[in-house]
């Protein structure tokens, strides 16, 4: 595995796609090379400013953190736990969070042993190594290791709740399919989504890709901000929460944290998704479930 960097920057860079790409090598997608980590400082440009959420350290604690806490289990299981706590860590706004290269700087600069551990697949019988796939350590915002995790938490919280955060971050196919849609920007959608996983009515990763295809298909003749509108949502308390990150301290690792204290999506908003979202499940195809029909005939 990728050895922890032995210089550990202390505040927040960028590293740019074009700067980060010479660093992929096979040998480190292999996890049998170190980044070089002076080398790599030189060229990244700090992000300016000294505010405590641009401070590495306690994002590096909680790499180490749910590495150890998933020391036994498989790797995946650690992207519940990271994601709302590394949200509630850096405290980004939106546009800062669709900076690639602060996320190239974080997975190359701070943490290629934990894309490494987190991302290698399991060994092939044809003798091949294994390798993690470029666009984790540099990728689309859902398919970078730290990227993908942070959007889910933005996403799928709801105003400062955390948990729809935990249930969604449970499923890899949330992760790997649902975040790639753009109606998951839209609240009441996201968390009927993960009320029906938290209900039952959805349960394996194939009725959850079986979901995202019918209501990603709908959503094209059907508006649901007009059939389930969200709440206006403020700046202030996001601005709020991002500056409280200079008193906050470190994220409590047994307890979620709390998100910015906006007003969560209404539920009736909620309610109705939830109701036509199960009208639709019930006629998707689900690869390997048996027809209702056939199965009664």
């Amino acid at each position: 595995m990728t050895d922890k960097p032995v210089h550990l920057p202390e505040r927040l860079a960028v590293l740019s796609d074009l700067n980060a790409a010479s660093y992929l090598t096979e040998g480190l997608l292999a996890g049998k090379e170190h980044v070089p980590a002076i080398a790599l400082g030189r060229i990244a440009e700090t992000v300016p400013g000294d505010e405590a959420r641009l401070a590495l350290g306690p994002v590096r604690d909680l790499f180490d953190e749910a590495m150890y806490r998933c020391r036994a289990d498989k790797p995946t299981k650690a992207d519940a736990w990271l994601a709302p706590r590394l949200h509630a860590t850096v405290r980004f706004d939106r546009r800062e969070a669709a900076d690639r290269g602060r996320w190239n700087h974080l997975a190359l600069g701070v943490a290629p042993d934990y894309v490494t551990w987190r991302h290698m697949p399991e060994p092939k019988q044809d003798g091949k190594a294994p390798m993690v796939t470029a666009n984790r350590f540099r990728g689309a915002h859902y398919t970078q290791a730290f990227a993908r995790l942070w959007w889910a938490a933005e996403l799928f919280r709801n105003g400062p709740d955390y948990g729809p955060v935990v249930t969604a971050c449970a499923h890899q196919d949330m992760l790997n399919t649902v975040l790639r849609l753009d109606v998951i920007d839209h609240r009441p959608t996201a968390q009927a989504m993960v009320r029906l996983i938290e209900r039952g009515t959805v349960r394996t990763g194939r009725e959850i890709n079986a979901l995202a295809s019918v209501v990603n298909t709908s959503a094209a003749t059907l508006m649901y901000d007009v059939i389930a509108p969200d709440a206006e949502r403020e700046g202030e308390p996001l601005r709020q929460w991002i500056e409280a990150a200079e008193w906050a301290g470190p994220v409590t690792r047994d307890i979620l944290p709390e998100g910015p204290d906006e007003a969560p999506a209404p539920e009736e908003s909620v309610d109705r998704l939830v109701d036509y979202f199960s009208e639709l499940f019930e006629d998707a195809c689900v690869r390997g479930r048996v027809d209702k029909a056939s199965d009664d005939d």
